[in-house]
């Protein structure tokens, strides 16, 4: 059974099919149809919802955090203890609300099929920002695609509607929604159950440390960005699911003496300022990785556990000296993230393993990161190559080298033979040359849609010279135009 808020109606569900994705059941089983299916990927922005849920700040005051998420990807199963806010909840009363009302009168709509997700986006933004700037705007809208190129109006809207004093019937409700959601805490771990399918929501580590070892075949859910994409792209049904977002100690960030462990179930939203904080360039990447939506679901761990080539995180914590934390059962282990990919999507994970979290390092003076991403849009795309470097210099001479790359090879992988030509030589012009060579001892990466061989390889070693012009002349900072 999970139970969760429409709005302001309690919805009990038992049998439902874990299967389910929100867009769907909100479409086919409750008849809302103002919820639209544009991609069933994630991309187009056209099935976005927002959800509410409780958040505790450090005096313990509660108080509701709004956030956007793409129905397609989400399934049913994650909104237990959640409220859910679709397109048809925000008029009141006979009245639209305001960010509808802003969108009307600056003629944000044309064809209208995509209008709803924009609209249920700047319901989030006005909810999370009292005077957003052009960038937060553009940040909140990044994930919606309009194809009447009706951009303009739309951010017009925007601005009137952010702009807007006074509250609305949410601001009204907020204790009473409050009380709802902390009446229907999850207590224990739950399970939504069709019969032949089924996903099991534990509360604890040790509860997912119990039922994974026990049932190793099941699927593990955090955001679902990627593995729903199973069922909406290839009709793969996923016979059991285990969802980890209610597991609080996978949930976490925590700074110990020289390092930082984040949980594996911390979003990237959450992740951001902690990362940005500590190394700058790894929260421009995050910036643009996928859209809004993706972001405040897909997770750190899932990006490593999914094992892709091109995934944007493990090259930049590969180069950080990233570590894991896996468990199975009541052991844990540590392994070097570098170590943990083996071959294309296969992984040094042992049955009923999970990863509990992720270590690295805090930053110090001493290390020079960078990292680049190129992809053939700078927002919300694929990587052809994500490049990440971290030398420790002493008097302009390379002591220690972590260089990793994503998109150049079967795993994110370090590149070993252009750090032994680094280490222990000036940096200069000659020693990047050489290390530049050496990168195709490294790498003999694959031709595809997104890129030639010839162009990641001549990509990956204009990246390092980059790098070095940028160490060189710190004030010609170019860190965010390298993209194609």
């Amino acid at each position: 059974m999970i139970q969760f808020l429409l709005n302001q109606t309690l919805r009990t569900e038992h049998a439902l099919d874990p299967n389910l994705t929100v867009l769907n059941y909100l479409r086919e089983h409750l008849h809302k149809p103002g919820t639209k299916e544009g991609c069933a990927s994630g991309d187009c922005g056209a099935c976005t919802v927002v959800v509410g849920e409780i958040q505790t700040d450090p005096q313990g005051q509660q108080r509701l955090r709004y956030r956007s998420l793409n129905a397609c990807l989400t399934f049913v199963s994650a909104l237990h203890g959640k409220q859910l806010i679709s397109v048809e909840d925000l008029k009141h009363q006979g009245q639209l609300h305001s960010v509808q009302r802003a969108m009307v009168e600056c003629h944000g709509s044309q064809c209208g099929f995509c209008t709803p997700g924009f609209v249920m986006s700047l319901f989030a933004l006005q909810k999370n920002s009292t005077a957003p700037d052009a960038h937060q705007t553009h940040e909140a809208l990044a994930g919606n695609l309009c194809r009447c190129t009706g951009y303009r109006p739309i951010l017009a809207a925007a601005e009137r509607a952010c702009s807007v004093q006074g509250g609305d019937q949410f601001d009204a409700r907020e204790q009473a929604t409050l009380a709802a959601l902390n009446a229907i805490a999850p207590q224990q771990t739950g399970e939504l159950n069709s019969g032949d399918k089924r996903c099991l929501l534990p509360l604890t580590l040790s509860d997912l440390a119990d039922l994974y070892e026990a049932c190793p075949q099941a699927r593990l859910l955090a955001g679902g960005t990627d593995l729903a994409l199973e069922v909406t792209q290839l009709h793969r049904p996923l016979p059991v699911m285990i969802y980890v977002g209610h597991v609080a100690e996978m949930k976490r960030i925590e700074f110990i003496e020289d390092r930082i462990e984040i949980g594996a179930a911390v979003t990237f939203t959450d992740a951001y300022p902690v990362l940005n904080a500590q190394y700058p360039d790894f929260g421009e990447l995050l910036q643009r990785f996928a859209s809004l939506q993706i972001r405040n679901q897909g997770t750190l761990g899932g990006n490593i556990g999914n094992a892709s080539p091109i995934g944007d995180t493990p090259p930049l914590l590969i180069a950080l000296g990233a570590s894991l934390v896996l468990r199975k059962g009541n052991t844990c282990r540590s392994l070097p993230l570098e170590d943990y990919f083996i071959d294309y999507r296969v992984t040094a994970r042992q049955e009923g393993e999970f990863i509990e979290k992720i270590v690295l390092p805090r930053a110090t003076a001493a290390r020079a990161f960078r990292a680049y991403k190129v992809s053939k849009r700078l927002d919300d795309d694929i990587s052809a190559v994500c490049a990440a470097f971290n030398l420790t210099l002493d008097n302009g001479i390379v002591t220690a080298a972590r260089i990793a790359f994503g998109g150049m090879a079967a795993t994110p992988k370090r590149a070993s033979a252009c750090e032994t030509v680094l280490i222990g030589n000036p940096f200069d012009s000659a020693s990047v040359e050489r290390a530049c060579r050496a990168l195709a001892e490294d790498f003999t990466p694959l031709s595809d849609f997104r890129a030639s061989k010839e162009y990641r390889l001549l990509t990956a070693q204009n990246l390092l010279r980059k790098y070095a012009l940028e160490l060189q002349t710190p004030t010609f900072d170019t860190r965010v135009t390298a993209y194609v």
